[in-house]
């Protein structure tokens, strides 16, 4: 089979569409013939060093596909050849096959086209379990930080789904207008002091939940927006892995910080959290409660262009790649 290879950690220079051996999937896998698979900021983080695959996983870059499934691990009684899915996965999705475990295929959202169905496990797998584990419920000031991204599309649209107030922010008049078209109560430029706005917004009740992809570089400001017994959840480092934590000002929150990952978790919580979000999140697609991302899409060998696309700050929504 042919996937897309990193020659080397660095830029997109190095993304190389090569032949490589196909896999097995092992007892307990499908493999999956891939249709086509999302881009993640996670996938450039992988190609540049900074977040290897799990022992035993694919170095190959690529954590959501589509496609068919063409072969059964011994003992998979839950899915058939020629099945239809989206699967979650560890690793291996730029490519034209990939094995996961049974349980992170699931049938594509109904009615929604199997390339588009691509782009959607990931996010929404990590919003939904994310907001699960810290309780955001109706009537919460719900703060998601890049709204016009994957991962802030999808955040918006279900912080209204579940009755909250939700902010986000973005980086010019465009996507700001995308955001508030999505359902967006309070959308900032974060280019501005958007702490402060966020603030004279809520009338200084500031954020019960934060849902941040930046890290380091907006830990403080984070903390300082949180309202009494505020959530802070981290799932990215875009801004750096390091930061200061005032530990007063928590206290006197009763704030709670969480930095969580889905790619390192055993394969039994991801299966259940592939599962939790198919059956929470496909019935919410199906009646029009969230609307898929705008897509951007590349012929999977052109990974390059994607990642270039992607790294650009231009995209709005989902970027997919096409075998």
């Amino acid at each position: 089979m042919y996937a897309i290879t990193c020659l080397r950690p660095g830029g997109p220079e190095n993304l190389t569409w090569a032949e490589v051996p196909t896999p097995e999937p092992a007892p307990g896998e499908v493999r999956i013939k891939v249709v086509a698979a999302g881009v993640n900021r996670a996938d450039m983080l992988q190609r540049t060093g900074n977040y290897p695959p799990p022992p035993g996983i694919s170095d190959v870059i690529g954590l959501e596909v589509s496609g068919t499934i063409d072969k059964l691990g011994e003992g998979v009684t839950t899915h058939s050849v020629g099945d239809k899915v989206v699967a979650m996965l560890g690793g291996g999705g730029y490519a034209e096959y990939v094995v996961c475990p049974a349980g992170q295929a699931v049938p594509p959202p109904p009615g929604v086209d199997l390339v588009s169905a691509a782009a959607v496990i990931e996010v929404a797998a990590t919003v939904v379990s994310n907001m699960d584990m810290v309780g955001l419920k109706a009537g919460d000031v719900f703060l998601a930080h890049g709204g016009a991204g994957g991962i802030g599309s999808f955040a918006i649209q279900y912080g209204k789904a579940l009755g909250c107030t939700v902010a986000t922010t973005a980086g010019s008049a465009e996507k700001l207008a995308y955001c508030k078209g999505l359902g967006a109560d309070i959308a900032i430029d974060y280019h501005d002091e958007w702490w402060d706005a966020l603030r004279v917004a809520t009338n200084d009740h500031g954020a019960d939940v934060i849902l941040d992809l930046l890290g380091a570089g907006y830990l403080e400001s984070n903390i300082d927006v949180l309202a009494p017994d505020g959530r802070l959840v981290i799932i990215g480092m875009q801004q750096g892995t390091k930061g200061e934590i005032n530990i007063a000002k928590m206290l006197g929150k009763r704030a709670s910080v969480w930095a969580t990952s889905i790619r390192q978790r055993p394969v039994a919580q991801k299966v259940s959290i592939t599962q939790a979000t198919a059956a929470k999140v496909w019935p919410m697609i199906a009646d029009g409660r969230i609307k898929l991302a705008p897509e951007t899409r590349f012929a999977m060998r052109d990974a390059r262009l994607a990642h270039e696309q992607l790294m650009s700050g231009d995209n709005i929504g989902k970027i997919i790649l096409v075998v």
